[in-house]
């Protein structure tokens, strides 16, 4: 197991839980900042964001200079991109629109080698060092890499419970605006419905002994769903960051001149 999955898996088993940004960014050095800052991961989105596999190895190697944990959100539909994020190096891979037990199944078994799944098998990518390492210890460290599968809407919640009982699920992502979109109450977050159904999945996910993440937009946010045992909080987003701070600052200074 790597030091930076080690940290992280930490992180995630304390009272504190885990805390990264979601980031859209192609720079390494907003990733470089971000893991200075001190957050536990860093979630690069590759399902919203506009960069490339060929960038995202760059990234991932900023996350890794300061031993952070890389999970990447791989764009919907396709295997072939939980491999090839999981080749050039992520810790993670956070894999959407899961909304039954035969998606999450073939997901998992995407992101593991024989036989515990059926990704696709060179020892000569980034994450095997292109192949400098031994291979049994590759074949065997990569099958550590977490598997988070995002539930996200009103089907997911229909089909909970067998989803909850597929085996390999590290962590169940609960997408509070898509489940929003879902009930007819888009971008309603905190809506009593859509808190209702956010709880009852904590509930169930707990009865399960399958740990829970979700999406917070701000540090209360955030605060209040650790306090109900969520251990994943995908915090906000690099930009949204940026813009929120940058406008705190211009808007001070327009009030003070």
């Amino acid at each position: 197991m790597t030091e930076s999955i080690r940290k992280f898996r930490e992180s995630l088993n304390s009272r504190q839980g885990s805390l990264g940004p979601f980031m859209i960014t192609s720079d390494a050095a907003l990733v470089e900042a971000a893991a200075l800052a001190g957050y536990d991961f860093v979630l690069l989105d590759m399902e919203h964001g506009p960069g490339t596999y060929e960038n995202l190895q760059n990234l991932i190697r900023a996350a890794e200079v300061h031993n952070v944990m890389t999970v990447v959100r791989v764009p919907r539909g396709t295997d072939i991109m939980i491999d090839r994020a999981l080749d050039v190096g992520a810790g993670a891979v956070l894999i959407p629109q899961i909304d039954n037990a035969e998606q999450a199944r073939k997901a998992i078994a995407a992101a593991k080698f024989s036989p515990r799944g059926n990704r696709g098998v060179c020892r000569y990518v980034r994450a095997a060092q292109y192949g400098s390492m031994n291979t049994a210890e590759y074949f065997e460290q990569a099958n550590d890499t977490m598997v988070i599968l995002q539930a996200e809407g009103k089907t997911a919640f229909d089909n909970l419970d067998e989803i909850l009982s597929v085996e390999g699920i590290d962590i169940l992502f609960i997408g509070p605006y898509d489940l929003s979109g879902s009930l007819g109450l888009i971008g309603q977050v905190n809506h009593p419905t859509v808190i209702s159904y956010i709880k009852e999945i904590i509930k169930k996910a707990g009865e399960k002994n399958v740990m829970v993440g979700t999406f917070a937009d701000n540090v209360e946010t955030a605060v209040k769903w650790r306090d109900m045992g969520v251990k994943f909080i995908g915090y906000s987003c690099d930009m949204g960051l940026f813009y929120n701070a940058a406008k705190k600052d211009v808007d001070a200074f327009h009030i003070n001149k």
